[in-house]
């Protein structure tokens, strides 16, 4: 690679594999929460049911659910970036965040219950494989840096304020 792309390119990928990890973050803060919240919702009949269907289900069909939350959301996301580029930031934000935390809380109830199934396809087993390494390298190098430090100091300050004000 010539040496000045090289030079243009580290910084991209830098903060490009930086976004990626902070959104991996996010996603291991809010997995188990989600699932367990989603999984209260199984006390429903209907929930219920649907549920113990869904964990039954073989390998292929298991697959389309798990990936069909996604896809469902891409065209709300999609509204939203619009909503942002038209002015209504706020609005667009908000629609994000929330479409990403229900998503989230889908995806990772829906991955509890076909786990078993979709382990039985193989190169869905190695993926899994090499995203768990990677997804537990970049948590490590995001809870290593100056910056995570930094945010957990602040937050125990906030914690600390917070118990302090209810006392």
């Amino acid at each position: 690679m010539h040496p000045v792309v090289e030079l243009l390119t580290r910084p991209l990928r830098w903060l490009f594999q930086w976004l990626i990890a902070l959104i991996v973050l996010f996603e291991e803060w809010g997995w188990e929460p989600l699932a367990r919240w989603m999984a209260q919702l199984a006390q429903l009949p209907l929930i219920g049911w649907l549920e113990r269907r869904v964990a039954r289900l073989p390998p292929a069909l298991a697959l389309v659910v798990f990936l069909a939350p996604g896809l469902m959301l891409l065209p709300i996301k999609l509204a939203a970036l619009a909503l942002v580029s038209h002015g209504h930031v706020f609005t667009g934000i908000s629609v994000i965040v929330l479409a990403k935390l229900l998503g989230t809380a889908l995806v990772a109830r829906i991955f509890q219950l076909t786990q078993p199934a979709l382990m039985q396809l193989a190169w869905f087993a190695r993926v899994h494989g090499w995203w768990i390494v990677w997804k537990e390298t970049a948590v490590a190098q995001v809870r290593a840096s100056r910056a995570w430090r930094i945010g957990r100091w602040i937050r125990r300050g906030v914690v600390r304020r917070v118990r302090g004000w209810r006392a």
